[in-house]
């Protein structure tokens, strides 16, 4: 063999080297999506998904998650356990080929399941890849086998430890450092948000979460136990908890189509936004795909055909429209896919064609008989279709206004804005300031060349509340919309902003350090959320974060932006300096307010993410909707984490 040869052979293996543990923990964020606090949250998301595996095959019905003191996860299950014998290529055991051979597992057997849960089937040999040390126990066959590994590598080989009665999987395992540099610590509400979804797609699995870093009132480990009998149903009730149902029961199917498993369940209710939430085995599917567009073309075609054959339509002057079927209509589809295909930017968008018919048919016959078994109901659905369809028209010459202001030339933008110079939107920034007082500052303090200011007059809109025509015409909503140069999408998928005009890629929401900021700040966000949620997702929503005292002493002055931070310059002073409370934006002149929220070197930026968009859709509705019960309740519940100033 040549000396050319011999180096080609080389490349070869040394890429075929980096498939493995060394290329997962080269580049973590092509498995887990990025190494911050979502990546880390993916982790646990990973292992879980072993258990409701199980699940969904029968073999478990019981999965038992634990935050520990140090911020290692536990995760028992009573399925059949991992085995353990010899995998006959690999010459080692089938519980140490799952843990350190990247692709390896149970998912790519269709005799062992039909359909798994992830998107990649990377599982548990990534979170192994990318933890500092991991413990595996399995009880199985009546003994106990046990391996530890450290950054993907095993420790030891596969030992039996003991005896056991008893089936199942337990995985403990601490997240790398070295890896997750920004934090190793878990949020005990984003893990229960999650173990609480996984319940209800998952019906009959009873689904607990123990965090052991802290003790409620009673002196017992904070922890939560998730169970359903009803599955989606339970899911849409607790999602509309917080808003007035417009029929009295929850439309619910569940079967299969053309060899697919659909589930769906669905509830009008009085608002005015649409809450659509697609799954595929139990990966919520938030770009949506061809399961959700079954079910809009299902929903629609049943819907109208019903409504043209009640006569209800006949007095309807306009052309109703598909949006004009979902407006306040709450639905949750799950799908289970033997092979799913997926495609987008985050690649959570079903491509499968088979599954749009499926699902099509599936809503089409639920519907069918609900409308036919529920005359009254269906009134009640229809009416309120021809409603949105009223607003849908008032709303489209409302949005051409927006539309025209919009794609003006610099001239047609707001007059409050004090534009940036910087013509690259990837280097500019607007911020969103409260009121005009601290608007002046804030143009006073800023960098001219990169970041805009456009002042916002009192509390927005509530949209959460108000119809579609109304937002429209909000001055304070038409001036955003105009100064970010956003497009608003047709009439057919009102919700799509077109984002290649976006003109500032940071918006920064800047508001007062009090309860009448905090509100202004949920009111803004509300809007986003409904009404331009792909800013959000692409990563553009931030909120900054003043500083709420000056210490100063001598020539010497700090700022903190909380009560402890305070504290601890005061007692680093010597014990006694005078402390400045501040109260409002307007009440720091220019410079302190560049050099603490604005100056990109010194200033705090928390970045708007959506981790759950069920649950960011019910806190939504609860905070910003019409229910008070719901939102005073959530209030007492956190109001030992709120700063209210009397």
């Amino acid at each position: 063999m040549s000396e050319e040869a011999k180096k080609k052979e080389y490349s070869a293996d040394s890429i075929q080297a980096l498939e493995g543990i060394e290329h997962v923990r080269m580049r973590p964020s092509m498995y887990i999506g990025d190494i911050g606090v979502r990546g880390l949250h993916h982790l646990v998301y990973e292992v879980v998904d072993n258990s409701i595996d199980e699940a969904m095959g029968g073999h478990c019905d019981s999965i038992e998650v634990t935050i520990n003191e140090d911020n290692s996860i536990t995760t028992k299950d009573n399925g059949r356990g991992i085995p353990v014998d010899i995998h006959k290529k690999e010459g080692i055991s089938a519980l140490e080929v799952v843990m350190t051979k990247i692709g390896a597992g149970g998912k790519f057997d269709k005799d062992s399941y039909k359909v798994s849960g992830g998107l990649h089937g990377v599982g548990v040999s990534v979170v192994n890849a990318l933890s500092d040390h991991l413990k595996a126990s399995v009880h199985r066959g009546g003994k106990i086998w046990e391996q530890e590994y450290e950054r993907g590598k095993s420790l030891y080989p596969v030992k039996s430890v003991g005896e056991s009665k008893e089936t199942g999987t337990i995985v403990t395992f601490h997240p790398d450092a070295e890896i997750f540099t920004q934090t190793i610590e878990y949020s005990y509400e984003t893990l229960s948000n999650r173990m609480r979804e996984l319940s209800y797609l998952n019906k009959g699995v009873t689904i607990s979460i123990t965090d052991r870093r802290q003790k409620d009132e009673e002196g017992n480990f904070v922890s939560d136990t998730f169970y359903s009998d009803e599955g989606l149903k339970e899911f849409v009730a607790f999602l509309d908890s917080n808003r007035e149902p417009l029929i009295r029961d929850v439309i619910a199917m569940e079967g299969e189509k053309n060899g697919i498993p659909v589930e769906i369940a669905m509830i009008y209710n009085s608002s005015y936004t649409e809450n659509l939430h697609s799954y595929v085995n139990n990966i919520n599917t938030h770009e949506g795909g061809t399961h959700l567009s079954g079910f809009r073309r299902g929903l629609t075609s049943t819907l109208k055909k019903y409504a043209d054959s009640s006569g209800m339509l006949d007095k309807v002057k306009f052309e109703v429209a598909g949006d004009d079927f979902r407006e306040g209509l709450t639905a949750i589809i799950s799908v289970k896919v033997g092979e799913p295909q997926f495609e987008g930017q985050t690649k959570t968008k079903l491509g499968n064609r088979e599954v749009s018919s499926a699902v099509s048919q599936a809503v089409s016959e639920m519907l069918t008989n609900y409308l036919e078994e529920h005359p009254d109901d269906a009134k009640i659905i229809v009416q309120k279709v021809i409603l949105a369809a009223q607003a849908r028209h008032a709303a489209t010459k409302a949005r051409e206004m927006v539309q025209r202001k919009t794609v003006m030339s610099i001239g047609g933008l707001p007059g409050k804005l004090s534009d940036c110079s910087e013509q690259d939107p990837s280097l500019c920034e607007v911020f969103l300031v409260e009121g005009d007082s601290a608007g002046g500052t804030a143009k006073q303090g800023r960098d001219r060349n990169f970041q805009a200011i456009l002042p916002l007059r009192g509390k927005i809109l509530n949209v959460e509340k108000a119809m579609q025509h109304k937002v429209f015409e909000n001055e304070e909503i038409k001036n955003i919309y105009t100064a970010l140069g956003v497009t608003i999408g047709t009439e057919d998928d009102s919700k799509a902003l077109n984002l290649e005009k976006l003109r500032y890629h940071k918006v920064v929401i800047m508001c007062d350090a009090d309860v009448d900021g905090s509100h202004i700040e949920t009111l803004i966000l509300t809007f986003f959320f409904r009404y331009m949620r792909e800013l959000i997702e692409g990563g553009h929503v931030f909120i900054a974060t003043p500083p709420l005292y000056l210490v100063k002493k001598g020539s010497k002055k700090r700022y903190a932006w909380s009560d402890k931070e305070r504290d601890e310059i005061v007692e680093s002073f010597g014990g006694s300096a005078p402390i400045q409370r501040y109260k409002g934006l307007g009440e720091m002149n220019a410079e302190q307010l560049w050099d603490t929220t604005m100056n990109p070197e010194f200033r705090t930026l928390r970045q708007v993410t959506i981790d759950n968009a069920t649950e960011a859709d019910r806190i939504f509705s609860m905070l910003m909707g019409d229910e008070v019960p719901p939102r005073r309740e959530f209030i007492e519940k956190n109001a030992v984490y709120a700063n209210i100033d009397v």
